[in-house]
């Protein structure tokens, strides 16, 4: 039956359920540890890692066990791009239904999110701009579930662009001319 889809799809969509389940299970042992997974900086994100992983293996097996060595950039960032879409989709689905089912899941989020707001630096919060923080202070309490999730599936996006780019660039192989 898998004999008929591409490799590269293939390998893109395994891996993104894969590296889907691993998120949902980062994604709850933060939460139930008493660290919201979403007050974490972008930069300290367990995605980084955990995406440059998963786009690595995915490019040196799509390279080196289905196209004889050789891998274009475009089909570097076609796989790691499916992969992320896969990736961040079961993750986007998983905080929306995990955030209907448990609701303390947003209210945690946006209490701890006031509070760490609110504690914010003067100098800080005059270079972020005064109209910036208000607005975002005064929409906070309006989160929900489904702003949590589509917020998680654009920052997996954004993340795995630049993190693809990279790995895409340097496992790249193209055949030699001579």
């Amino acid at each position: 039956m898998f004999e008929r889809v591409p490799r590269l799809v293939f390998i893109a969509v395994r891996n993104g359920l894969l590296a889907g389940a691993l998120g949902i299970v980062f994604l709850l042992v933060l939460y139930f540890m008493g660290r919201h997974p979403f007050l974490f900086p972008i930069y300290f994100d367990f995605r980084i890692i955990m995406l440059s992983v998963f786009v690595v293996m995915s490019l040196k097996e799509l390279r080196d066990d289905h196209q004889q060595g050789l891998l274009s950039f475009g089909a570097a960032m076609m796989c790691a791009f499916l992969f992320t879409l896969i990736f961040a989709l079961l993750m986007m689905g998983f905080v929306w239904i995990f955030s209907w089912l448990n609701p303390a899941f947003v209210t945690d989020y946006i209490n701890l999110m006031t509070t760490q707001l609110k504690s914010l630096d003067p100098a800080i919060i005059d270079q972020l701009g005064k109209d910036a923080y208000e607005r975002n202070l005064s929409t906070l309490p309006a989160t929900n579930g489904g702003t949590l999730a589509f917020d998680y599936f654009i920052k997996s996006l954004m993340i795995s662009f630049f993190v693809s780019l990279i790995i895409s660039v340097i496992l790249r192989v193209q055949p030699k001319n001579y």
